[in-house]
């Protein structure tokens, strides 16, 4: 297993703890929980300078109309709070509720970084762990270029 984790301050928003992440290898990630106009869940992971189209989004993924998750449920669907969103709290989420999907800047990073749950640390995973990690909780891993969001949908 090639991995680390290392505690610090806590870190709320992409962009703080620029010390912090200098001192890590691999990709630093930004992580959104939405929520669709039809009631699905959806976390999103994103390489930390991905630009993410929300408006232009749903034709692509085939969701609803989509908007940032509650507080409440964040938590409810996968246990952590805002600011520790995180693909690793996909692990509270045995139903699979919420819908998934990588960065393809992140699937092709050697090594990526994520909260462990908690904003005051961050891990480092190769990919072949983090994968590993995904295949163990079931789940079939949706890699998505956001780079290509307005060029073409996803069949």
């Amino acid at each position: 297993m090639d991995s680390a984790t290392l505690k610090h301050e806590a870190v709320f928003k992409v962009g703080e703890g620029e010390d912090i992440k200098a001192g890590l290898r691999g990709a630093h990630t930004k992580n959104l929980f939405l929520k669709d106009d039809k009631g699905k869940l959806w976390l999103i992971s994103a390489e930390q300078s991905t630009q993410i189209n929300l408006k232009a989004l749903p034709k692509y993924i085939g969701s609803g109309r989509l908007s940032f998750g509650s507080e409440d449920r964040l938590y409810e669907a996968l246990g952590v709070r805002p600011g520790s969103v995180t693909a690793l709290g996909l692990i509270n989420d045995p139903d699979q509720r919420v819908q998934f999907i990588l960065d393809k800047h992140l699937a092709d990073a050697e090594f990526v970084n994520f909260h462990p749950l908690v904003n005051t640390a961050t891990t480092t995973l190769s990919q072949t762990d983090f994968r590993t990690f995904i295949t163990h909780l079931g789940r079939d891993l949706k890699v998505f270029d956001f780079d290509q969001v307005e060029a073409r949908p996803i069949s």
